[in-house]
């Protein structure tokens, strides 16, 4: 039973990580259209992706047509995505051996 708890646990954590980066990206969009100024927060982009949203990020990124030619959100993102999807492949794939305590 604590095992499926852990299961949940992670699969909400990736869904809420990927639904806080579409809306980051979002917010960061409707912002720089109302200021006309250069866009910021490259840093929370990178946090956020690092924290297992980079798929999302980069996948929003094409959806909205924005920081396209950021060419270190268009190198990173996809890399750091990779990154993620084997980490989060090996936490499933271990049965979340690394959380369980004995």
């Amino acid at each position: 039973m604590r095992m499926v708890l852990l299961y949940v646990i992670l699969a909400t954590y990736i869904l809420a990580v990927n639904f806080y980066a579409v809306m980051l990206l979002k917010s960061q969009r409707d912002e720089y259209g109302e200021q006309e100024s250069k866009p910021s927060g490259d840093g929370k982009l990178i946090i956020t992706a690092i924290l297992g949203g980079a798929l999302a990020i980069y996948i929003s990124m094409f959806i909205m047509r924005y920081r396209l030619k950021n060419l270190l959100l268009m190198i990173l993102m996809p890399v750091v995505a990779v990154l993620n999807i084997w980490f989060f492949f090996l936490a499933f794939r271990s049965g979340l051996a690394f959380f369980v305590v004995a």
